[in-house]
């Protein structure tokens, strides 16, 4: 979180420098990582294969690429199942997308420092909301004064915490973690947080993901180019959104300052012999807010909507969950589905 011009400009330099060193040495792909053109070569695997028609499961971006492929190649798809969805309209791909991710994460961190609270015999972190939000407040202070153990700093912190808010399989690794910290073994953040220097194939791997994340949405659509539009946008949204807001704009900057040509986002709609596509979305999702589903369901024609209502797990196909799971099977196996949208009861909370 920048505390002054200083930081910001600190922070825009790096930006700018990921950008410039992307085109540099990637400069002639880069106009082609867009997602209608991996839609184009999951068209070209099908062929390959000799299929007429693909199944496809799409959690997360998978379902902005599953959407752009069944609005381009609707006769293609035999069975499709999209978790946890992206919204697909054209103003929120790729900025706005990220500014209503970061008030989804404020929300879900609430529900996870809640639930800490109400656990508080197993962590000790703070008995209260209030309480465990000063202690996030002083571990965050202490990682921007000093990097705990040398290595984690805020961002550091975030890459960890953020988890919590993510996936529920994560919330009582992430607050064990934080509570075996506060009781002095600083050693376990470290080695919950930290990056490992030596695991230099698992860092390549790391920064190969990071830079194709970056080429898509860069690529995807046309970004603000004015620093005073992110710096208000961003600095609006902090205020009341602080968990996530910050970190989320300087990961995405490098969009700004693109040098190479930005695409406009197709119009995702029901195309000719689309079949019935099942949507599954959590009420409380951090990454991909509810209303991304909703927007796709209107704009998907027949196809069915499973809320799991009160959770926010990001996929939840994979959770244990018999009112989800029996469903997005029977889909699967038989095209079977519901005549109308169902709401299901939320899968089970975690248990320390």
């Amino acid at each position: 979180v920048p505390d002054t011009e200083a930081d910001k400009r600190a922070q825009r330099k790096l930006a700018a420098e990921y950008a410039d060193g992307c085109k540099e040495r990637s400069g002639w792909m880069l106009p082609h990582m867009t997602t209608p053109n991996t839609a184009r070569d999951l068209d070209v695997l099908r062929a390959a294969l000799g299929d007429k028609k693909l199944n496809y499961v799409g959690v997360s971006y998978g379902t902005y690429l599953g959407a752009v492929y069944g609005t381009l190649f609707p006769s293609h798809v035999r069975r499709m199942v999209l978790d946890s969805v992206v919204n697909p309209s054209k103003e929120k791909i790729w900025y706005q997308a990220n500014l209503d991710q970061d008030v989804a994460f404020e929300t879900r961190f609430d529900d996870w420092k809640k639930w800490v609270a109400g656990n508080d015999a197993a962590f000790h972190i703070g008995d209260t909301v209030a309480k465990v939000e000063k202690q996030w407040d002083k571990l965050r202070a202490t990682a921007k004064k000093n990097p705990i153990g040398g290595v984690v700093g805020p961002a550091e912190l975030i890459g960890l915490f953020q988890s919590a808010p993510y996936y529920d399989s994560s919330w009582v690794p992430v607050a064990d973690t934080w509570s075996k910290y506060l009781a002095g073994d600083t050693q376990a953040l470290v080695d919950a947080a930290a990056p490992d220097l030596s695991d230099t194939v698992g860092n390549i791997r790391a920064e190969n993901s990071n830079a194709v994340y970056t080429a898509v949405e860069c690529a995807d659509a046309k970004w603000p180019t004015s620093w005073r539009t992110w710096d208000r946008d961003n600095t609006r949204l902090h205020r009341d959104h602080p968990f996530l807001t910050w970190a989320n704009a300087w990961m995405n900057l490098p969009c700004s300052t693109w040098g190479v040509e930005q695409q406009t986002p197709i119009e995702v709609g029901t195309g000719r012999g689309l079949p019935p596509v099942l949507i599954a979305q959590s009420t409380r999702d951090a990454a991909t807010p509810y209303g991304g589903a909703v927007e796709l369901h209107k704009r998907f024609k027949g196809s069915r909507l499973i809320t799991e209502r009160d959770a926010g797990s990001h996929g939840i196909t994979n959770v244990a969950n018999a009112c989800i799971n029996d469903r997005v099977e029977s889909y699967l196996l038989s095209g079977e589905l519901d005549r109308r949208d169902v709401t299901c009861a939320p899968h089970a909370t975690p248990k320390p």
